[in-house]
């Protein structure tokens, strides 16, 4: 794009421009010094690793200033931001495997440009095919009635190394349908709620200055409830089950803004989660070992198959200080399988410092932030449901992730997004990108005059 041509582009997305243009220095750079610091010299992927930013940054730009001008000029700045975060670390870790064999780690980095290109490419698909959110309407029931398929396929094949049932593979490639299934699930509640929001907001009697909802209608909690704790007991998935769970209450308050369904709701996961993980051997040890990190290094901790990786990143937080050790300087090697997991933020908090964990949070509120807002500008029901979907989604899944590797609540397991490596949880995301891109650009033109202004 020439400067003469970002000066003619709608306001938005020349500020999208500029950011983007900031962005892919930032991330560079980042890269460049990680390569210094440990090798001494220019990494050898920096050509590859400069014309894949560019082209996360620019192919999505140039497509919405085709296909949806006026959609909001933070989203793609941020998530660009993030992936190029997460490849930064990724390259980072990939040097220290390789300088250690006997860790027996494969290198991510590689897989990651990979995956992010064609997250990227299905990002741009969505935009261009997708020319009208509502759409997704028409397919609700087959919408959730593949997310319910794809949320039990796990429960029929291996569990991973470490006890969750989260994948599926076919042949040589390998699937985790969670990271998608919170995009359907979101689509569902969206029209749900979007046609049955007056039945459950208007009903109900009031017990003790709470309005509680009727008894029909607690039948959907209840099923997802039920729904939620399977997930828990046959696939052993903490995370996935909270954040089916989280995004559901979450929307129904934003449909009915009666506090009485977030009181049921925090109820019905306490209650489940108790029993749950007093009774499933898998969550009981999470929580034991969260209950006590350093359990995990004892005898009796190894036989009940507590997790190390909880303590060893208490150790990893609190080495890195206010402002890390620097890119490159750190032990993150040390916490087995980092780059592989939630726990690469643990990455961040040795090199980076308590000051760079804050950062990458900040990015992601931002992100949240404006897709709340997306729902908050858009005037149809459905697309003002799903923003607020997707969001939540988003902020659930970064919650349970920092909260389980900081010590806050129980490991999950769930990876990272934008920095862990994953296809799966990559490409679902930027799908929820391009979701969030196309609802803010018909929220906006419903909001802006057609045609010329009126002289006054």
């Amino acid at each position: 794009m020439t400067f003469a041509a970002l000066a003619r582009a709608p306001d938005r997305r020349r500020t999208e421009a500029w950011l983007l243009a900031l962005v892919v220095p930032i991330t560079v750079f980042g890269y460049v010094c990680t390569g210094l610091s440990m090798t001494g010299r220019l990494p050898s992927g920096l050509a590859v690793f400069t014309a894949v930013m560019l082209s996360v940054a620019w192919l999505p730009h140039l497509v919405l200033r085709r296909f949806a001008d006026r959609a909001d000029p933070l989203i793609l700045p941020l998530t660009t931001l993030l992936t190029g975060l997460g490849l930064v670390l990724l390259s980072r870790l990939d040097i220290t495997y390789a300088a250690t064999p006997r860790l027996k780690i494969p290198q991510a980095a590689p897989g990651q440009l990979m995956w992010t290109g064609i997250g990227v490419a299905v990002c741009i698909g969505v935009l261009i095919l997708l020319r009208d959110h509502r759409r997704l309407q028409r397919y609700l029931y087959l919408t959730m009635a593949v997310a319910l398929v794809m949320l039990m396929a796990p429960a029929f094949f291996p569990g991973d190394t470490f006890g969750a049932k989260r994948w599926i593979f076919l042949g040589p490639l390998s699937l985790q349908p969670g990271e998608f299934v919170k995009i359907a699930i979101a689509v569902f509640f969206a029209g749900y709620l979007t046609v049955n929001r007056n039945a459950l907001a208007l009903t109900g009697r009031r017990v003790l200055g709470v309005q509680l909802p009727p008894g029909r209608q607690l039948g959907p909690i209840f099923t997802i409830w039920a729904v939620s704790l399977l997930v828990l007991v046959f696939e052993r998935d903490l995370g996935t089950s909270l954040i089916f769970f989280g995004v559901f209450v979450i929307m129904l308050y934003v449909a009915t803004e009666r506090t009485s369904w977030v009181l049921c709701g925090l109820l019905l996961a306490v209650v489940g989660a108790g029993t749950v993980g007093s009774l499933e051997p898998h969550v009981h040890g999470r929580v034991t070992a969260w209950l006590d990190p350093m359990f995990a290094f004892t005898k009796e901790g190894e036989k009940a198959g507590a997790s190390q990786q909880l303590g060893e990143a208490l150790f990893s937080f609190g080495s890195g200080g206010i402002t890390g050790t620097g890119l490159g300087q750190g032990r993150p090697e040390i916490v087995g399988f980092a780059g592989n997991s939630d726990f690469i933020l643990t990455t961040v908090g040795e090199e980076l410092g308590l000051a760079g964990v804050m950062v990458v949070v900040m990015l992601y509120a931002l992100l949240a932030q404006r897709g709340l807002r997306v729902g908050l500008t858009s005037r149809d029901p459905f697309g003002k449901l799903l923003a607020v979907g997707l969001s939540s989604a988003l902020v659930l899944q970064v919650f349970v992730v920092s909260g389980g590797v900081t010590g806050l609540i129980p490991l999950t397991g769930k990876a990272l997004p934008f920095l862990a490596k994953g296809g799966s949880s990559l490409v679902a995301n930027w799908v929820m990108v391009g979701l969030l891109l196309r609802i803010s650009d018909t929220a906006q033109r419903r909001r802006e005059p057609v045609g010329p202004r009126p002289r006054t």
